[in-house]
């Protein structure tokens, strides 16, 4: 009888664990519906705290990089295989195109390099899931909510080795500017000679 119990439990296989799943398997769409009303309740209780607009976009910038912070640690915990970026260039498009793809479910429109500034770079969107079901009263007109976008860029970003600043702007429909610590730019050239 012992035997057979042993046999039993030999034979079960192991639970795995939440974070030993790689991202990109299993059903990875949710409804726009819930996310529509996460994020109106997340708008609504900033709102409750805050008394102008520069004040609600900081607060949404904010809690922005607390999500970035969670999400650049749990993709590098799931997916061990993949290489830790270090080229300013290639942690950018890993930004707007895998990052991007976890979040929202589709690649950003488009990743530029600013002309005048070599420390600027603009990721745009044309679209933001997070301004799509966000109607905004006319006395609060310059309100983005893609401010929280931007702050889980910035943590994705200086918590990769990237220190920046990411705002988020009304051009070509939301405008990312990220701009990026001088060192890194310095840091970035000195690899391109090697």
């Amino acid at each position: 009888m012992e035997k057979l119990e042993a046999l039993k439990i030999s034979t079960m296989r192991p639970r795995s664990n939440i974070l030993d799943r790689p991202l990109s398997k299993g059903k990875s769409e949710v409804s726009h519906s819930i996310v529509a009303l996460l994020f109106s309740e997340i708008v609504q209780y900033s709102q409750s705290r805050v008394f102008t607009v520069p004040e609600l976009q900081t607060r949404l910038h904010d809690l922005g990089q607390d999500v970035g912070t969670r999400i650049i640690d749990l993709y590098f915990v799931r997916e061990r295989s993949s290489k830790r970026e270090t080229k300013l260039t290639q942690m950018l498009l890993f930004v707007k195109t895998t990052v991007w793809k976890n979040l929202f479910g589709k690649e950003a429109e488009k990743l530029e390099h600013a002309n005048d500034d070599e420390r600027t770079y603009y990721i745009i969107e044309k679209e933001p899931l997070v301004n799509t079901f966000i109607s905004v009263p006319k006395d609060k007109s310059s309100l983005n909510c893609a401010n929280f976008t931007a702050g889980i860029v910035e943590a994705v970003l200086t918590h990769c080795g990237f220190p920046c600043k990411v705002t988020a702007h009304w051009h070509k429909g939301t405008t990312y500017m990220v701009k990026f610590e001088d060192f890194v730019i310095a840091r970035d050239k000195q690899m391109e000679e090697k």
